[in-house]
């Protein structure tokens, strides 16, 4: 989904390599159409496991973070998601706060 969305923002005025990276995007699709999550059963403990992360001012262009979550119940991912944050951070610290009150919500 995440390159999906960059590559829209050429949409304007692509380019030879824009379409080349878009078709290598619905070859990665057409060759994991098979694949798939596995859940297990857990000996009647059933915990969600929470990951959290970011990156400090990744986007060259705005200098916002991106940001990502991951949950994991009975071996297998739940909910997942990574988005540039609507904000500017002033450091890693504040990125890694801002990403883990975004997961929280």
């Amino acid at each position: 989904m995440f390159v999906v969305c960059l590559l829209n923002r050429f949409m304007e005025t692509p380019t030879r390599q824009h379409m080349l990276a878009g078709k290598r995007v619905l070859r990665y699709l057409k060759g994991t159409l098979k694949h798939g999550i596995m859940y297990h059963r857990n000996n009647g403990e059933d915990c969600l496991y929470g990951y959290t992360d970011s990156d400090y001012a990744g986007d060259i262009d705005s200098r916002k973070s991106t940001s990502g979550y991951l949950f994991f119940m009975a071996g297998g991912a739940v909910s997942w998601a990574s988005k540039k944050l609507p904000v500017v951070t002033l450091s890693t610290t504040e990125a890694e706060f801002v990403v883990a009150a975004y997961c929280a919500a």
